[in-house]
């Protein structure tokens, strides 16, 4: 049995430290010993041959880079010698160790970074920690066309914190910019690996939104974040919702419901915090919601019936249908409307009928007709008047 067999590379004896650094380490050292060796032989050639300094420097590269243009060789035994000894024998193995080695770093960083193990220098970017059990491609893919939509985030990077993805991201995903690393959010080792205390947003998904017991590995992710003063940053999801309180008291800022169909409310939260409140309350019956009103619309601007509707505490009017049976969301307020319907967002527990709707209305009608009657009448009154001053 062989004893201190000496290893065949020398990064066999530091396992211990990461291959990226020992191979780089390795390049900066023959890079040291390279340019000595030139400067010697620089030094040699301009003292042995009839050469200038920079001529001397001409023939040592192009030797280097086995150009060979022939227009500067070596002509006494000394710069001969030297050519040999110092530039075909070492520099030149020398630079083909540093091309071997940074060859080498490549196919490293490109297998770490298919693998998610490669540590990006990243800040001000978003981490989004676990994967959707289903459609995690499909939801990235969505979360990142509609975060990039937003205007001050059309290029924020996008990292993804994950135990998926092991043979590399989806090519979708990677052609959107996103990257990952593997890994997983209650270690912190992690979360230092991508950078969390540098991240503009930290998104935390439920691991399974099907599954209640998968909001105690989403606490113990929020709260190793909040002991890190980040809870500010973070927005998690909560299967249920007796569990929100719990989020709340650790520091977490913003608290949604799973909702892999629909990722624009995630990206709501992350760059309009509150919102998500306002599109939850859409999709439940508990508190308010959106009813449809069968109306004729004729005669008023969408600035009047806005105003109409919660002049009477009615709701807030979202939007209007069309006589072609089109939704039309947010038109312009001075605008007369023409159509068949309103959408409006009323209290679930008193929502008003048909009735009430069109006798607020129609009230407004009203008062929309006296107070043009009494601009009318008192542009009479001040043209009377300015008419009795000029006589």
């Amino acid at each position: 049995m062989q004893r201190n067999r000496r290893p065949l590379n020398p990064e066999h004896q530091l396992s211990h430290l990461p291959m990226s650094g020992i191979i780089k380490a390795r390049i900066k050292r023959l890079f040291l010993i390279l340019g000595g060796l030139l400067i010697t032989q620089i030094m040699i050639i301009w003292a042995a041959e009839d050469l200038s300094l920079f001529e001397s420097t001409w023939m040592t590269m192009t030797t280097l880079v086995t150009v060979g243009y022939g227009d500067f060789a070596p002509e006494t035994y000394v710069g001969r010698i030297s050519t040999i000894v110092v530039m075909f024998v070492s520099a030149i193995t020398l630079l083909t160790l540093i091309v071997s080695d940074y060859i080498e770093y490549r196919f490293y960083r490109r297998e770490r970074i298919l693998t998610g193990r490669w540590v990006y220098a990243m800040k001000d970017h978003i981490v989004i920690i676990n994967t959707p059990k289903t459609g995690g491609e499909q939801y990235f893919s969505r979360f990142a066309s509609q975060i990039r939509a937003v205007p001050s985030y059309e290029t924020v990077p996008i990292m993804i914190l994950t135990r998926h993805f092991t043979n590399g991201l989806p090519t979708e995903l990677s052609d959107n910019g996103l990257v990952h690393f593997h890994g997983s959010g209650s270690d912190p080792a992690a979360l230092k690996a991508v950078h969390a205390g540098s991240a503009r947003h930290i998104i935390v998904l439920a691991a399974d939104e099907a599954d209640p017991s998968s909001d105690s590995l989403t606490f113990d992710i929020a709260h190793r974040l909040s002991e890190s003063n980040l809870g500010q940053k973070v927005t998690v999801e909560c299967v249920r919702d007796e569990n929100r309180d719990r989020f709340t008291a650790v520091g977490v800022r913003t608290v949604i419901r799973p909702v892999r169909t629909y990722p624009e409310i995630m990206v709501r939260s992350v760059v309009a915090p509150g919102s998500e409140k306002v599109l939850e309350d859409l999709f439940n019956y508990q508190h308010d919601h959106p009813h449809r009103y069968e109306i004729d619309l004729d005669d008023l601007t969408w600035a009047d019936i806005v105003s109409a509707l919660i002049r009477h505490g009615i709701g807030t009017a979202l939007a209007y249908i069309d006589d072609n049976n089109d939704v039309i969301c947010h038109p312009p307020t001075d605008q007369e409307i023409e159509g068949k319907g309103l959408i409006v967002l009323v209290k679930s527990s008193e929502t008003p009928d048909v009735g009430v709707v069109e006798e607020a209305l129609a009230r407004y009608r009203e008062f929309i007709k006296k107070w043009h009657d009494l601009q009318d009448q008192a542009a009479e009154e001040e043209a009377i008047a300015e008419r009795a001053e000029n006589r």
